[in-house]
């Protein structure tokens, strides 16, 4: 009983835990490298890296991207990738028709920005 009893708590935690973490609004940079000095990729779907950033504008991963040479639908593909990390807003020197519709319904904002990755995350963070 008093095993029930504390597990209770602990598994209403997990939960909770998992819950907010997956509702925290991420921030997803195209990105020529790896790092928050990197300049932020001109075309979207076909940069070499993405750096996501959490809502206090902490970084949170840097990924390469799967899609980056993909031979067409680059777009598209990358829209489910960034979707699946939780990815609430895409920063990038530019996108694509497909991948603007692809963001458009799945609720994704985008922000087209010219610089590096720091002052992109600050940009979006306004």
């Amino acid at each position: 009983m008093k095993r029930v009893l504390f597990i209770i708590p602990l598994i209403l935690l997990f939960f909770s835990l998992a819950v907010h973490a997956a509702g925290t609004p991420k921030i997803a940079i195209s990105s020529e490298g790896v790092s928050q000095s990197s300049q932020v990729s001109a075309i979207a779907a076909r940069c070499p890296y993405f750096l996501l950033f959490d809502s206090n504008g902490t970084l949170l991963e840097s990924i390469e991207n799967p899609y980056s040479k993909a031979s067409g639908g680059a777009g598209s593909q990358v829209v489910g990738f960034l979707s699946g990390k939780g990815a609430s807003v895409v920063v990038a020197g530019a996108f694509g028709q497909k991948m603007v519709r692809g963001m458009q319904s799945r609720g994704i904002r985008y922000l087209e920005f010219k610089g590096t990755v720091a002052d992109a995350v600050k940009k979006a963070l306004q």
